[in-house]
């Protein structure tokens, strides 16, 4: 196995901060009373999307815990293509239009948050995801997902075209037992043919589902929240939160095979 380097940016908005020591990062959010914070590492942050620097086979391997149990907002690491970004305003960031999004990540996202995206898991909560769309070119996903968002908002069709528009997804999940407040060992194997996700070098998740496209590497935590459902239709929005939340990573190895 050949280690590879990982270059690591800081995205830090709303009082969130990074503080980095040898091998180690703790990613930290403020009491946020109002507005978006988030404190994120990544390797993409000024790519256009075609070059972001990962694909199969690769392993990704490190240990993480965060300060709650249940913290308020999302978080998580692993891999995906930054979907929603058109530009952030942030100085050198590179502007993207929407993508469809694609995702093999290990992530967290606390109530009112309701991504339905597999039957029978719970669309909140601590997972392991595999997530791929079509292809759709990205100067017809924006207007089509404008549609999508406007028509969701009627409350006799929103059922309707929910159901359409997560049909276009396909998607493994698991619901992970450990706590998050734990020190635990996260991996994610991609290889051409399937992911295998394992927490303490147990396996939790095979998948044959995979996205694409060149996906980047990012952890972060956040306020936010999101819904994708057919009860709640689109949504997302901020949450308050009483006091600091942080999630630490360590031992981050990334190693092609």
């Amino acid at each position: 196995m050949k280690v590879l380097p990982v270059q690591l940016e800081r995205l830090e908005t709303g009082g969130g901060s990074v503080q980095e020591t040898p091998g180690n990062f703790r990613l930290i959010l403020p009491p946020t009373a109002r507005g978006y914070a988030v404190a994120q590492v990544d390797d993409y942050h000024q790519l256009p999307r075609r070059r972001f620097p990962w694909r199969p086979p690769l392993r990704l391997s490190l240990r993480a815990r965060a300060s709650h149990s249940h913290p308020i907002g999302t978080l998580g690491f692993g891999f995906w293509n930054d979907p929603f970004t058109f530009s952030l305003g942030q100085s050198g960031a590179a502007r993207r239009i929407p993508a469809a999004p694609q995702a093999l990540w290990f992530f967290y996202g606390s109530p009112p948050s309701d991504m339905t995206l597999v039957p029978g898991v719970p669309g909140h909560g601590w997972k392991a995801s595999s997530i791929d769309t079509p292809a759709i070119p990205s100067l017809l996903l924006a207007p089509i997902a404008a549609g999508a968002v406007a028509l969701a908002q009627v409350p006799c069709l929103r059922h309707w075209v929910m159901r359409v528009a997560l049909q276009t997804i396909d998607a493994d999940e698991r619901l992970l037992d450990p706590s998050l407040r734990e020190w635990h060992r996260y991996s994610i194997t991609w290889l051409s043919e399937g992911a295998t996700f394992e927490v303490d070098r147990e396996t939790v998740l095979t998948s044959s589902t995979l996205p694409s496209g060149p996906l980047g590497f990012v952890a972060w935590i956040d306020n936010q929240y999101a819904v994708a459902s057919p009860d709640g239709g689109f949504r997302f929005g901020i949450l308050p939160t009483e006091e600091e939340q942080w999630l630490e990573l360590t031992d981050l190895r990334l190693e092609g095979l």
